[in-house]
């Protein structure tokens, strides 16, 4: 599990960041769509919906090799309602997951169990919760709705 860290960044240019994690990690590079900026980059919404994706699929995965599970290759899809607070601001309403595991369910064990868990252990999505709904929905190989 990865400890604290400390992120740098620096404009550019008009909405356009720098971003340094350190160590390994490469740069990342963000901006905002027109008019504001150039697109050259994924905005700060995207990065919170592939963050809360991300770190949902890494869960599960996590949940299923606790079992000897291999689910793989996981697949997605992640969405998000953009709508305006009381004092007309942009805010991230909701982010939407679908997860969809690359076996059937009837192959794999501790479905129930691992479906019933693996959303608490995800520290994004959980700290995410606390101020935008989240709705998580998986499916197996099959399409067949688990969650």
């Amino acid at each position: 599990m990865s400890a604290d860290f400390t992120l740098n960044f620096r404009q550019l240019e008009r909405y356009r960041f720098s971003n340094l994690f350190g160590g390994t990690v490469p740069e990342l590079f963000t901006d905002e769509p027109p008019p504001l900026g150039e697109d050259s980059g994924p905005s700060p919404s995207q990065l919170l919906v592939a963050a809360t994706a991300n770190c949902l699929a890494a869960s599960l995965l996590f949940a299923f090799g606790k079992f000897k599970q291999d689910v793989a290759p996981l697949s997605g899809e992640a969405s998000c309602v953009i709508g305006r607070n009381e004092e007309r601001r942009l805010r991230v309403e909701s982010i939407a997951v679908t997860l969809q595991l690359g076996r059937p369910a009837a192959t794999l064990t501790h479905v129930e169990r691992v479906l019933s868990t693996f959303e608490d252990y995800c520290t994004v999505t959980q700290s995410v919760r606390q101020g935008i709904r989240v709705e998580v929905t998986v499916l197996d190989a099959d399409g067949t709705r688990l969650k």
